[in-house]
């Protein structure tokens, strides 16, 4: 649903032509105060150009750009120099100083756009660092460190300013399932706790999905899509077909799930077409973390998350059960062919399992946060009967309310509930 406040960020037939190519046409798009807007596209379709553009490293040829409602090309030098140092900026190849450490490169933007003291440079320097578990590479330079570790590095300099608005071209290119998904809790957490709106381009889905509070989709040079996660996976459109054809792999790369769309598609089909007497077995598994963890640890709940879609995988998918992650930290299954019963007792087989595989979990957890810190940490889960008049949503609501805890991890002790 649109709302009604000024956008933060505003395109008004926005167009940019490079010789005889046209990237953006025409482009109208909105981008809301504190919200993670996520722009997806093909490659090469412009996004980001239409980042450079929100920062102000290109101009439009055409149409215009707005701050609060106001026209940037009409801003004066003062103002136009305060719009671009709320901006933080984070490049796809990094864009890291070779001749600076890990710690200079970080401390950079500190030391460039505001006047502290050495002592707290350092202190906010170290605190990004330990965040981004970097502090064994502190003195180190990029050319010593993996591409995962230099993407880390650039990640930690974009938010060490606190900055109001952060642009992430391609934030968690070339890492793997786990970082990938810790690095978007961290910009997840990071936007909660500091209250900045952020704004990605990314081809990491539907992980990226799962943090994003609005998608656009640039199409040949325009925004051919504009809304939600749950909105853009009920859009029938030969645009979003193609679109949807040219990504690899609709599976969720960190579970081995389904996509939300294949999963849309496997319950429609399940539900015989609409049929009114149609009735399944919906379970929902959640992973629930307090504060502490998201901050400290954000791999414990994803390494759950991950072991939780593997065993979902063993238990139900060859009895003709299929799963995806409904949102960042749930799972939603539906299992047509078994009974609530059935079905009760198999999550009760697969909470033993986790039990086994939470002590190897807590013993990485303290040797990464220090045997001071706790925090906790919860799978839970609920068995619902559901029909052909439900939707997914429904479902979910549903079993939310009936969720109970399988198993907990709790300052250092773990067990089935």
């Amino acid at each position: 649903m649109e709302t009604m406040e000024t956008p933060l960020i505003e395109f008004r037939d926005v167009t940019k032509r490079f010789d005889e190519k046209t990237v953006l046409d025409k482009a109208n798009l909105m981008i809301y105060e504190k919200q993670v807007t996520t722009i997806i596209g093909k490659s090469g379709s412009g996004k980001s150009v239409l980042l450079k553009h929100i920062i102000g490293l290109l101009s439009p040829d055409e149409g215009s750009i707005l701050f609060r409602g106001k026209p940037v090309e009409s801003m004066k030098k003062g103002e136009w120099d305060e719009y671009r140092s709320k901006i933080s900026y984070m490049f796809q190849n990094n864009a890291l100083f070779d001749s600076m450490s890990v710690f200079e490169n970080i401390a950079l933007p500190l030391r460039q756009k505001t006047n502290l003291r050495k002592k707290e440079i350092v202190r906010k320097v170290m605190s990004r660092l330990a965040q981004m578990e970097l502090t064994d590479v502190v003195r180190k330079y990029p050319a010593e460190l993996s591409g995962g570790m230099q993407k880390r590095v650039a990640l930690a300099r974009a938010l060490v300013t606190d900055p109001a608005i952060v642009l992430f071209d391609e934030p968690t290119t070339g890492q793997d399932p786990i970082r990938k998904n810790i690095i978007l809790s961290m910009i997840a957490h990071y936007r909660k706790q500091f209250g900045f709106t952020a704004v990605l381009i990314s081809h990491d889905i539907p992980d990226v999905f799962f943090i994003s509070d609005r998608i656009l989709l640039l199409w040949e040079g325009k925004i051919g899509f504009h809304g939600t996660y749950e909105e853009l996976t009920k859009v029938k459109h030969p645009m979003m077909d193609e679109f949807l054809r040219s990504i690899e792999g609709l599976r969720d790369e960190l579970t081995g799930l389904l996509s939300k769309e294949m999963f849309r598609s496997r319950y429609a089909l399940s539900m015989g077409g609409g049929q009114p007497d149609t009735t399944i077995t919906a379970v929902l598994f959640s992973v629930e973390f307090d504060l502490l963890a998201d901050l400290l640890w954000p791999q414990a709940a994803i390494e759950v998350l991950k072991i939780l879609g593997e065993h979902i995988n063993n238990y139900f998918g060859p009895i003709g059960g299929f799963s995806a992650r409904h949102s960042r930290d749930k799972i939603l299954t539906i299992l047509p062919r078994l009974s609530p019963e059935e079905a009760g007792q198999l999550v009760q087989d697969i909470a033993k399992e986790l039990e086994k595989a939470l002590p190897e979990i807590q013993s990485v957890a303290r040797a990464k946060i220090g045997a001071d810190e706790c925090f906790e940490l919860a799978v839970t889960a609920a068995v619902v009967e559901a029909s052909s008049a439900e939707d997914i949503e429904e479902i979910v609501l549903k079993a939310e309310a009936q969720q109970k805890i399988l198993v907990k991890f709790q300052c250092g002790k773990e067990g089935a509930a």
